[in-house]
């Protein structure tokens, strides 16, 4: 075993048995001697015992229910022992590139155009999990390099404390009483910045190939003195604690603030009328992976109507179409009245002009 190897199980230990722990399952629920998730699901399950471990790159525990998977992961699959990290989609795959001969990992999971770009350096395995074929094709490679598992859509997050009426449209958004109000995240390192640009661009007539509408936009935001700070990090806890007025962020965020830390009905999340973006995230099989089969359990796991019913649970929208999501967790989720699926292929493409324009009309550079 490498001493890079070695340092990541040790790293990841403690990870990894707390996400085997949570409350006790039925010997029944087990797919040892319980009802197949999928056709098969056995037969892997035992080749998967005999490697006995699954590498999850990039899967933190805190974001879109990720430790609630590895709970049911690890109680229904108790042979293998899942071990993850938590890096970023940018740092998972140029890491995954430097050790693309002898990976270190077997999945990995990140914003799709991080996808994208990890399947054109060829670091990426064919997959097609169970369900794959019910996935739109724009969520998914043809022969399952990528492929989408949930998706994420901007919404204006407002604190109802610091805000009198809240933003409805992005037209809203440059209205005098919002001044320095508006928190966003940096388009040039974080994905949900790009979305957000995209988000932008469409509402105001934009196209993939024109981005002109969208970057106009952008600069009129940042000379109505409307915007409070850009970042590059999430700071979730900066508006859990009141410190943000209006956060224009990914819907999961806000639904957590209201519904499981505490804000209550002092947080309203709102789709902008013009219609939003839904940013796919993606997940893929590692080329070379040491443990394919337990990587295969996995992701066939993540793809199961289980799997996709725990991100709905985090507040996060499946990928697969017609999960049954219970009626209690429908309850609190957003309905949108107009999104669109991000198209990964033609957003990457446009990155670099989307990312320095950005710059120009936001900052002046």
């Amino acid at each position: 075993m490498t001493q890079t190897r070695r340092d990541l199980l040790k790293a990841s230990a403690g990870a990894a048995l707390l996400a085997g722990l949570g409350a006790p399952m039925a010997r029944a629920q087990t797919a040892a001697d319980g009802p197949e998730l999928y056709a098969g699901e056995r037969a892997l399950y035992e080749a998967a015992s005999k490697e006995g471990i699954i590498i999850s790159n990039n899967t933190g525990p805190t974001w879109a229910n990720w430790n609630a998977l590895f709970r049911a992961f690890s109680a229904r699959y108790p042979n293998v022992n899942i071990v993850y990290n938590d890096v970023g989609s940018g740092v998972a795959v140029n890491a995954l590139e430097r050790t693309k001969n002898r990976p270190q990992v077997d999945t990995i999971y990140y914003f799709g155009a991080n996808g994208v770009d990890a399947q054109r350096r060829g670091l990426l395995a064919p997959f097609r999990p169970t369900n794959f074929e019910k996935l739109p094709e724009l969520a998914r490679h043809p022969e399952g390099e990528w492929f989408t598992i949930h998706q994420l859509e901007v919404v204006f997050i407002v604190n109802k404390t610091l805000v009198k009426e809240s933003p409805r449209s992005f037209a809203d958004l440059l209205k005098p009483e919002y001044k320095n109000s508006i928190v966003y995240l940096d388009p040039r390192s974080t994905g949900v910045g790009q979305v957000f640009t995209w988000a932008a661009n469409f509402a105001n007539g934009g196209t993939y190939e024109n981005l002109r509408p969208g970057l106009d936009y952008v600069e009129r935001l940042h000379k109505s003195g409307n915007v409070l700070r850009v970042v590059g990090t999430t700071p979730y806890a900066q508006f859990v604690k009141g410190e943000i007025p209006i956060w224009v962020n990914f819907v999961n965020d806000g639904l957590r603030a209201k519904f499981v830390d505490g804000m209550g009905d002092s947080v309203e999340v709102i789709s902008p009328s013009e219609g939003t973006v839904a940013a796919p995230y993606t997940i893929s099989l590692v080329k070379n992976a040491r443990n394919e089969n337990a990587g295969k359990l996995w992701l066939n796991f993540i793809m199961s109507e289980r799997g996709q019913q725990l991100f709905a649970e985090g507040f996060v929208t499946p990928a697969v179409p017609g999960v049954a999501i219970p009626p209690e967790v429908q309850a609190r989720l957003i309905k949108h009245e107009k999104v669109q699926l991000l198209d990964l292929q033609k957003s990457a493409a446009a990155l670099t002009q989307l990312q320095q324009g950005w710059a120009k009309a936001a900052l002046g550079q």
